[in-house]
């Protein structure tokens, strides 16, 4: 497998991301660094800068006109990916906090922006709400318990309790039928996106961090680690930061992937299928390219 190692941070990696039409990797860290490279070469394209804390996430707009970053310094920034400025454009964004609330504004109304008072804000029982996703049909998928809400009148449109502990992540299926989630149950499972019901469970020894679903194979990448205080005190060995691969019909893991020197904390298939990305508490954003075999391999139950 063919390894490159992007640096462009001085941090902890928080969330790596492709856009929608496949050219460019975002990538954000514990430090206010908002970096964009080329896919294809793994070139670093430029840099967005104006946050003044850790940068937890990240998001393109569909046709990357727009990259949208939340941060520790309690601001959402929405940027116009060509100039690097701030922009306003698309239509409804999501907000969520550690205060235990999502809000949504609507992009085309700029006085909500301008006096942070979105159409709706939904109170969470969660006590941390770490992940979220959109639906097709304007509803959202929050973490902890799986809420899934109405971006229109923020009611409660199903909700189920699977995870033991806390959900770190949430990722979609291409086709967006299913989505995978990563726990500190030291689980990832899939879910139907519509009914929210639990279709298959994948068991690791440690705190899952992140997990993605390959967009050509029926195959998960997972991992996270020991958890990032303890990190010190533990070998590579016994934090178990490897990525393991699963066989997404038959819930067996069929491969790992070492090198990573700390916990990893975020994953991203690239859409044609060839690589995947992890970025890890160590700072650094690795691309991983598959060997001739893995397009080959045939997994026997």
């Amino acid at each position: 497998m063919k390894l490159i190692l992007l640096q462009g941070h001085e941090w902890s990696v928080t969330q790596i991301k492709y856009n929608g039409e496949e050219d460019f990797l975002f990538t954000v860290a514990k430090d206010p660094i908002v970096n964009v490279w080329y896919s294809v070469n793994d070139e670093r394209l430029g840099t967005y800068m104006g946050h003044t804390g850790a940068v937890w996430c990240v998001d393109a707009h569909w046709n990357t006109k727009h990259v949208l970053t939340g941060s520790a310094d309690n601001s959402c920034r929405l940027w116009d990916c060509e100039t690097g400025n701030f922009d306003f454009g698309g239509n409804i964004i999501m907000q969520m906090g550690y205060q235990c609330f999502v809000s949504f504004f609507d992009l085309r109304d700029p006085s909500q922006i301008d006096n942070n008072k979105p159409y709706v804000k939904i109170p969470c029982s969660d006590s941390k709400i770490t992940s979220a996703i959109w639906r097709p049909r304007r509803e959202c998928i929050i973490s902890g318990e799986l809420n899934q809400y109405s971006a229109k009148s923020g009611e409660v449109l199903v909700n189920v309790k699977e995870h033991l502990r806390q959900i770190n992540n949430i990722q979609l299926s291409r086709d967006m039928t299913v989505f995978v989630t990563a726990s500190k149950d030291d689980t990832a499972k899939i879910f139907d996106s519509t009914t929210l019901e639990h279709q298959k469970t994948f068991w690791t020894e440690c705190p899952v961090n992140s997990a993605a679903l390959s967009l050509n194979y029926d195959h998960v990448v997972l991992g996270g680690g020991q958890e990032a205080m303890d990190v010190t005190t533990t070998s590579t060995r016994i934090g178990k930061f490897e990525a393991s691969f699963f066989h997404l019909a038959f819930e067996e893991e069929f491969g790992r992937v070492k090198g990573n020197f700390g916990p990893i904390n975020s994953f991203a298939f690239h859409p044609d299928g060839k690589s995947y990305s992890s970025g890890g508490e160590d700072g650094y954003v690795r691309i991983h390219y598959f060997n001739p075999q893995y397009f080959e391999f045939e997994f026997e139950a």
